[in-house]
């Protein structure tokens, strides 16, 4: 604490406000800047919307040079990972402040005392309080326009974290690939070309008359494909078939892919707009009207000619056989079609850890375009530090 800055917890609807608005202040001369929706963020802090709160714990800070609001951040206990280290680790994210290392000291050190008075003993950041594909890591390469509920932040935050002590803990790559016939490895289309010539094998674009049973698909996949990993819960139906149907309103058919070997499900590929191209516009509000102006601007005018890969998976038998190219050229075959809006598909966290996926994103045809930083600061400053092996 400094006598030139004061912090407060969130606690009122008007401070949520200010922390809400802050970063749109911050950066309202930058033209790469989109406000995040308001409710995709404060459903993190909210019992009844975010799970990890019933065990877990959060909260929201301000920062204050006399009465204007200079910066924020959040710190958070997630129980199902918090213990999944070599010390008990919390984190913080949503951290936004002006470029001055006394000021973001202070928000650091109060992250660290509420960790610290709750067990915890190193925190990593900036993170997010769900899941990893949404408001995780620092920006340090590709300061252009964020994905969908992307990080996105000025170059000199990357300094006021490494000098307050926090250290590279992995990165975590966005991989970029223009939309465009080819691209595969030539070991890729061989084994892609010779395994679609197995009758055995298919893929097929997801139907919106049958939702219930590619949920029920993504569910055998990923319990095999991701269940395995440690750390990482199996899906239940109920699971899949929510994670569909919030997909369902904006749904794209030829954006998502499925593979079949002897009609059993063995590999996904779903891919979505990229939202950000649209929702800049709305200041983070997402009523009535803007709901409106999505649909519309997404449907009719087809303003958003970007697309994400949100989920990549292969069943472990079939990985290696050219499943993955399979899924690229089934794709392509629709893409390079006339009426196709999408200029290209960018594909984000992939972690320096996982070369298996790094590997297979590159063979595809995909470049890293963006690097983000997660961060790690022990708050034993003499304990040996240690990068990331996995996820």
């Amino acid at each position: 604490m400094t006598d030139k800055y004061t912090f407060t917890d969130v606690l009122t609807s008007e401070a949520e406000k200010k922390w809400l608005e802050f970063p749109s202040a911050l950066y309202k001369n930058d033209p790469n800047y989109v406000r995040p929706i308001d409710q995709d963020v404060t459903k993190l802090f909210d019992k009844k919307q975010n799970k990890l709160l019933r065990k877990g714990e959060a909260v929201r800070f301000l920062l204050y040079e006399k009465n204007q609001v200079v910066g924020r951040i959040a710190a958070f206990i997630d129980p199902n990972t918090a213990k999944n280290n070599d010390q008990p680790t919390g984190g913080c994210g949503f951290f936004d402040c002006i470029d001055d290392q006394a000021a973001a000291n202070v928000l650091f050190d109060a992250a660290k005392k509420w960790l610290k008075e709750r067990g915890m003993e190193a925190m990593d950041g900036p993170i997010n309080f769900g899941d990893r594909d949404n408001f995780w890591g620092c920006l340090a390469d590709g300061f252009t326009e964020p994905l969908y509920n992307m990080p996105y932040n000025f170059p000199y935050y990357n300094k006021l974290f490494e000098n307050y002590g926090f250290q590279n803990y992995f990165n975590q790559y966005t991989y970029r690939r223009l939309i465009y016939n080819g691209g595969l490895s030539p070991v890729v289309k061989e084994k892609a070309e010779r395994l679609l010539r197995n009758p055995d094998y298919e893929f097929r674009m997801i139907s919106r008359k049958n939702i219930d049973k590619f949920a029920e698909d993504f569910m055998i996949i990923y319990n095999k494909a991701w269940g395995s990993i440690p750390g990482v819960k199996k899906i239940t139906h109920a699971h899949a078939m929510a994670l569909l149907n919030q997909l369902k309103p904006i749904l794209d058919t030829r954006l998502v892919y499925y593979g079949y070997y002897k009609d059993e499900p063995i590999a996904f590929f779903i891919m979505m707009q990229d939202l950000n191209q649209i929702i800049r516009k709305f200041n983070g509000k997402l009523n009535w009207f803007n709901k409106l102006r999505l649909m519309v601007d997404l449907k009719l005018f087809k303003r958003a000619d970007r697309i994400i890969g949100r989920i990549f998976g292969i069943v472990p038998e079939h990985q290696g056989k050219g499943v993955d190219g399979g899924l690229v050229i089934a794709f392509q075959k629709v893409a390079l079609q006339k009426n196709f809006p999408y200029k290209e598909l960018q594909m984000n966290w992939i972690g320096d850890f996982n070369q298996p996926m790094m590997k297979v994103v590159e063979s595809i045809g995909g470049e890293i375009y963006k690097t983000h930083i997660t961060y790690r600061y022990l708050f034993d400053r003499n304990k040996p530090f240690k990068r990331a092996t996995k996820g």
